[in-house]
């Protein structure tokens, strides 16, 4: 059985998750959209900013942001000057880390999405008389739908599954920075193997249905359309 500690870790890597999540679908449409249809110089960079977290230790991600939500870093003194004091080793200072790492999940799946809409259809809704807005949201974002589906979940299980960037910016709070990844940890270290066993085995079979889900429905999509 699980313990309640256990339980809350689950309940604050699922707030965390789906925070972040929502919080991306925001952030991530316009950047994936804007990536999708530019032809500017600065593509390639901005792709490639987007991209980082794929490739860089989430403890070098971890550190930075540390500094920068610091006491002495732009955003720790911004936030204590609007009286919301410091970020790190609080859970909004948790979803503002995996913001920035879990970004190319959401990003590029959609602008994979995006691409494959074409320029086509775009077209024939200007000639109806559509606004790029209108457009964008009664034509693109539809036949995008399969994408904003696995861009989703991809980002939701991976915000799931954190552990470097949410070690570094929380720590390890009871109730407020442990989520299920630091409590497995925590359980390993303490040498509490069966807890552990217990704790993962529900992140792993989480993980599975999720992506097994994402898998099943993708097919029935392409039929429908």
């Amino acid at each position: 059985m699980l313990t309640d500690s256990d339980l809350q870790a689950l309940w604050l890597t699922a707030r965390l998750a789906g925070i972040v999540t929502a919080i991306l679908l925001l952030l991530g449409t316009p950047i994936a959209w804007w990536l999708a249809r530019t032809k500017a110089w600065w593509k390639g960079p901005v792709g490639a900013v987007v991209a980082l977290p794929l490739v860089l230790p989430p403890s070098v991600l971890g550190f930075y942001l540390l500094l920068a939500m610091g006491p002495h870093g732009p955003v720790g003194q911004l936030t204590q000057t609007l009286g919301i004091g410091l970020l790190p080793f609080t859970f909004w200072g948790l979803v503002i880390a995996s913001v920035f790492y879990s970004l190319p999940f959401m990003v590029q799946p959609l602008q994979t999405a995006f691409e494959a809409v074409g320029d086509r259809p775009l077209e024939v809704a200007a000639t109806l008389r559509a606004s790029p807005l209108d457009a964008f949201f009664t034509v693109a974002v539809p036949l995008a739908g399969p994408g904003f589906l696995t861009a989703s979940v991809l980002t939701f299980a991976h915000t799931v599954g954190e552990f470097g960037v949410v070690l570094m910016i929380g720590g390890n709070l009871p109730g407020v920075t442990r989520v299920a990844s630091v409590q497995i940890y925590d359980y390993v270290e303490g040498l509490e193997y069966s807890e552990a066993h217990r704790l993962a085995a529900v992140m792993l079979i989480f993980s599975f249905l999720v992506l097994l889900a994402m898998y099943a429905w993708r097919p029935n999509s392409r039929t429908e359309t």
